[in-house]
């Protein structure tokens, strides 16, 4: 049984750690959070120490690292974006290994400077991308990987589509603001670029038409694929014939206009993290680096609207 700590622990991502760290096998001794209703830690941790100022808790870490034979080895953290550089420096000097929630930092150059905290520390950043663990997202892998070995020029062309709905309160909350979320492709969509930039290669052309604060689009070419992608948090732009359903988001991938589907399977993943991590697995911070440049760059691009390569649903938006 390893120690584990807990940085954001009421945010909507949080359950799904404390099920991993609980699932696994292992132990929460402390968890912070500014909001103090908390809860969910009585079904899952409940003897866990809780504190609302990181100060106050970064103290008890320090002690317990200093007078506790069982250390804390892992500090999982799930607060809002903008805050996971300093959280995972904290941690590795705090001398446990960090487990970051997507997207590990907003700037690439922090990715840089925590190679050296890294190194200085002896202690691993790990970061959750868990599409890298969807059975079919691993076989999709294992598809193209063969039929490229075959034919190592062939080009796919793909459609990413990812609507999930989210209420007026999103729009007040930190995640609407682009400095502390990073916008709609880095809050939502940086697994899936992940995901395809692990499977089709590295970007070589990166372009938006849609930037807005409930939708992005845009197209980008990489090794072997030409991406058109939209991504939305506004229940308006999903399909009537999906609304019609009940159901409030909608995931498509498309692959030379054939359905490529992935809607199951996604309730374990975070567990599966954890497992791959404590297994001697896990993605670092070079996994991380590429599919941080993309949604970067995203946010500096400036729209291009309906011209080139766009995604057919901008013109929901845009037309």
């Amino acid at each position: 049984m390893k120690n584990f700590a807990l940085i954001g622990a009421s945010g909507y991502i949080a359950p799904r750690h404390m099920k991993a760290i609980k699932e696994t096998g292992n132990n929460l001794v402390a968890a912070l959070d500014p909001y103090d209703g908390i809860g969910i830690m009585d079904s899952n941790f409940p003897q866990a120490d809780f504190f609302t100022e990181f100060e106050r808790f970064e103290s008890f870490v320090d002690g317990w690292q200093r007078s506790k034979k069982e250390k804390i080895e892992y500090i999982s953290i799930a607060s809002p974006n903008y805050l996971h550089y300093s959280h995972i420096r904290a941690a590795l000097q705090n001398k446990a290994h960090a487990i970051c929630e997507k997207p590990l930092v907003l700037d690439p150059k922090q990715i840089d400077a925590l190679l050296v905290i890294e190194k200085e520390s002896g202690k691993k950043v790990y970061t959750i991308l868990q599409l890298r663990l969807h059975d079919s997202i691993i076989a999709l892998k294992e598809k193209i990987a063969k039929e490229l070995e075959a034919n190592p020029t062939k080009v796919y062309d793909l459609d990413l589509t990812y609507l999930t709905s989210r209420g007026k309160w999103y729009f007040a909350s930190w995640k609407s603001d682009e400095a502390k979320s990073g916008g709609i492709a880095s809050n939502i969509g940086v697994h899936f670029f992940d995901m395809l930039s692990w499977i089709f290669g590295p970007i070589e052309e990166n372009i938006v038409h849609l930037k807005q604060p409930d939708a992005n689009a845009g197209f980008m070419k990489l090794k072997n694929a030409n991406v058109r992608w939209f991504l939305s948090v506004n229940y308006d732009h999903i399909p009537e014939d999906v609304k019609v359903t009940g159901k409030t988001t909608y995931r498509s991938i498309t692959v030379d206009g054939e359905e490529f589907e992935f809607s199951e399977g996604f309730t374990d993943l975070h567990t599966r993290s954890y497992e791959h991590i404590l297994n001697g697995g896990g993605f670092g911070l070079e996994e991380a680096i590429n599919s941080i440049n993309i949604v970067s760059e995203i946010r500096k691009l400036t729209p291009a609207g309906l011209s080139g390569e766009y995604h057919p649903f901008c013109r929901k938006v845009l037309s």
